[in-house]
């Protein structure tokens, strides 16, 4: 009997399964299109897209993408509209309190009245091509798998349909992934509370400038210094609940990860073997499982003024166009810019009003209720000031908020309507460096940059983005709001941003370092990425010679740790007689998955870390291994009686050496008892792992259901602040916590040579053969072709689906 009901069990979840399972080929009546639509799929299930107007492009984009991902994009519209708690519950309810506080739907949908009439019209084609296939599948079963799972739970749900305002949201969410420095600005006033300015100053060194690299080599503007006050004790409280609003948010979001960031360079003819430009980008986002990434092409049959879209590479699901890609004959990639969008106001606060000047003004305040699965609805109340919404209010004590105190209020370039998605269809259509820096002048939030490359043969680089200026402070630690004195007076004119255009060098590396030298002005941030990658990235490029495909993906594997040549010697200084210690011996630094001197070096680095820093230091502000704790070490190298390396909850005083060897014998005993006794056999990444965790049902705590949907684990190369960089928290231990979320290399003389590879695959649908297809190629670091011309998409096609009107 036992075995029939297992059988059973399993003939039903095969069925169920398969049932979401969208169809590649035949032929589909899809109402509102002008003229016949031919989807082609290759083998890893990615659509190129034909059609004869700007309209069916967008139409078949729009039912395509919801075949694979329909899913994904309802819950992301329900993470983006703080409505996540409708669908599982009160488990989630602090997320949507965060979200309904910041107001992402609300600015979203101001965004679509401020766009272009064609991006509006493109929206709503997009829409109309997602609900004809809501339409067609209006059982949820044969949606997805997740909505029978969920079937579990809770019954009669049913999908709204699909707006431009959806589409628009899911910009608020990798806005807030790519927040800039509002971690760094929290994090040095949570640890005013506990230590002086001077030795949390230590603890936020100022980039490199001498020794590091910045993208734009000639921009310089004069300026003045700025300075910002140390958080007031009274605020403690304040800034606490900040920092457990943030935590609320989900992972996906890009919580809690260090250096979100990204690799993207640019090589000049000069540097390449077949004398045109070659372009690579590998953003660096929390991983997801299906990918945040969506590979597509749409082609117009003729391109013309009329149809002008020819583009190929990766989107968002729920959102049109391409994001990062090529038409052709521009090819562009993103990496963040970083500059400081956001500042932390502390507020005086009463019940209903709050200090400005002198003069108490009421608070904005607005009701949102919140629908919550199985239990009653939850209503809360925003408040807000001048300045922006509470943000404190949201996990604060509700007594506090009853009876007035200190508040801390967020301003945000991206609470500000803007025109992003104007740029989008703007950079999918362009020719030229000139237009596509105007289209760059419409990318607003989040603030990036920007590497080109045409056919030409030119290169360039743009960093667009609202970035306010400030009347008084540096945004590095949060400012008194009642004072009048830290105001945004405007954001810094695109024109003045820093751009390049066919450099001297041949080449242009962003890797989240600086932009420019310090004396540019207005201040973009005080809080770059230390350099590390971008240096290694420019030695490899100075060295290579020619460069081609190969090479250019080759680099995007390298491993090598620009902080380990420092701190290695110092290991075998202090404890070369600790077991392990004599695999440092000769190591080359670098970090392959099956090396044993990285998996000591960096359990050294890790407890040495914890040692050092988390006694003195509160939660919120202790190490996470990435390059800004290389130069905070590097500096205390060289002070061996620096306080931090004394522990303070000992009687004794420990100096730099006692920590170092202490820390050399803790990961000893820790890999012997995690990979054995003999240290030739540790491998690196046996430590460094990653386990693709569905969005959300991979963490349902149900182990059944986490195995249908989660896979892995992955055993990585790389780590934190290398050019392959697979990052990892000192704090939780070695497992990967963001990735380079998708790779690519354009070849600028025949487009058809170029290469990519996504992180997961192009479906949702869990047990689909494209469900993570690309992911163990992701993980050996291969890449797949990146066909764009018919020539090359027709002989890799698979599946054809062909839409009709």
């Amino acid at each position: 009997m036992l075995l029939v009901i297992v059988v059973l069990a399993a003939l039903w979840l095969v069925w169920t399964v398969r049932r979401a399972f969208p169809d590649y080929s035949g032929t589909v009546k899809v109402p509102g299109l002008a003229a016949k639509v031919e989807v082609k799929r290759d083998r890893y299930g990615i659509p190129q897209i034909y059609a004869d107007s700007p309209d069916d492009l967008l139409k078949a984009q729009g039912y395509v993408t919801a075949q694979d991902r329909f899913w994904e994009m309802d819950f992301r519209r329900h993470v983006t509209a703080g409505r996540l708690s409708e669908l599982f519950g009160d488990t989630t309810l602090d997320t949507d309190k965060v979200v309904r506080t910041l107001g992402w739907r609300k600015t979203a949908e101001q965004e679509v009245g401020l766009l272009k009439p064609e991006t509006r019209r493109l929206l709503e084609s997009y829409a109309a091509g997602v609900n004809t296939w809501l339409d067609q599948h209006e059982n949820t079963a044969t949606q997805a798998f997740e909505y029978s799972v969920l079937g579990f739970q809770r019954s009669g749900y049913k999908p709204e349909r699909w707006t431009p305002a959806d589409s628009i949201s899911w910009l608020k969410a990798m806005a807030w992934d790519l927040r800039s420095n509002m971690d760094e600005e929290l994090g040095r006033a949570l640890a005013d509370q506990k230590l002086p300015k001077d030795r949390v100053d230590q603890l936020y060194p100022g980039y490199a400038y001498d020794r590091m690299p910045v993208i734009v080599k000639d921009g310089k503007v004069t300026g003045g210094t700025f300075t910002s006050p140390q958080a007031k004790t009274g605020s403690a409280r304040a800034l606490s609940s900040v920092f457990e609003a943030i935590n609320a948010m989900p992972e996906m979001l890009g919580n809690g990860a260090p250096e979100i960031g990204s690799n993207s360079w640019v090589v000049g003819g000069a540097h390449t073997t077949t004398g045109k430009p070659l372009l690579a980008n590998d953003p660096h986002l929390a991983p997801h499982l299906p990918s945040v990434w969506y590979q597509a092409g749409l082609h117009c049959r003729t391109v013309s003024e009329a149809c002008p879209y020819d583009v190929t590479g990766f989107t968002f699901s729920g959102l049109p166009g391409v994001v990062i890609g090529h038409n052709q004959r521009v090819a562009w990639g993103f990496t963040n810019l970083g500059p400081d969008v956001t500042d932390l106001y502390l507020e005086k606060t009463t019940p209903t009003t709050y200090e400005y000047k002198g003069v108490q003004e009421p608070l904005q305040t607005r009701s949102e209720t919140i629908k919550v699965a199985g239990a009653k609805d939850v209503t809360i109340t925003v408040r807000a000031s001048r300045h922006g919404p509470l943000i404190s209010d949201v996990m604060d004590d509700p007594k506090k908020l009853a009876t007035g105190g200190q508040s801390v209020a967020l301003r945000w370039t991206a609470l500000d309507p803007g025109t992003t998605a104007d740029a989008i269809f703007a950079l999918n259509k362009a020719t030229d460096w000139k237009s596509f820096r105007a289209g760059a002048a419409q990318f607003q939030v989040p603030s990036q940059n920007l590497v080109y490359a045409d056919v030409d043969g030119n290169i360039g680089y743009q960093s667009p983005g609202r970035i306010p200026v400030r009347t008084k402070g540096d945004g590095t630690r949060p400012v008194p709001g009642w004072d009048g004195a830290h105001e945004w007076k405007g954001d810094i004119p695109f024109e003045q941003l820093p751009t390049s255009y066919n450099p001297p060098e041949g080449y242009i590396v962003t890797a989240n370092n600086a932009v420019v030298g310090p004396s540019y002005q207005p201040l973009l941030t005080k809080d770059w990425g230390y350099g590390y990658r971008a240096q290694r990235i420019d030695e490899v490029i100075k060295q290579t010679g020619k460069l081609d495909i190969a090479a250019m993906n080759a680099l995007q594997l390298d491993t090598r740790n620009g902080f380990a040549s420092t701190l290695a010697p110092e290991f075998l200084r202090v404890g070369k007689d600790v077991k392990g210690a004599d695999l440092l011996t000769g190591w080359d630094f670098t970090q392959p998955a099956g090396s044993a001197p990285a998996a000591f070096y960096n359990a050294a680095w890790r407890h040495l870390l914890l040692r050092t820093f988390n006694d003195d230091l509160p939660e919120g502000t202790r190490p996470d291994g990435g390059d800004r704790w290389f130069e905070v070490v590097r500096t205390l190298l060289t002070h061996p009686d620096d306080p931090y390396w004394d522990d303070s909850t000992t009687p004794t005083r420990e100096t730099r050496d006692t920590i170092i060897r202490a820390s050399m014998e803790d990961a000893s005993a820790e890999l012997t008892k995690r990979l054995g006794k003999n240290p030739a056999k540790w491998k690196w990444g046996d430590l460094h792992t990653l386990t693709l965790t569905n969005e959300t049902f991979g963490t349902s705590g149900i182990a059944p259901i986490e195995k249908l949907f989660n896979r892995g684990p992955l055993h990585l190369s790389g780590g934190q602040s290398i050019v392959n960089a697979t990052g990892w928290d000192a704090q939780e231990g070695y497992g990967v916590d963001w990735v380079p979320s998708m790779r690519l290399v354009a070849d600028l003389s025949n487009f058809d040579n170029s290469r990519y590879i996504n992180l997961t695959g192009s479906s949702a649908h869990p047990y689909s053969k494209n469900y993570w297809d690309q992911s163990p190629l992701w993980a050996r670091g291969e890449t797949i072709p990146w066909p764009s011309t018919p020539t090359a998409i027709t002989p890799r096609t698979t599946d054809t689906l062909t839409l009709t009107p």
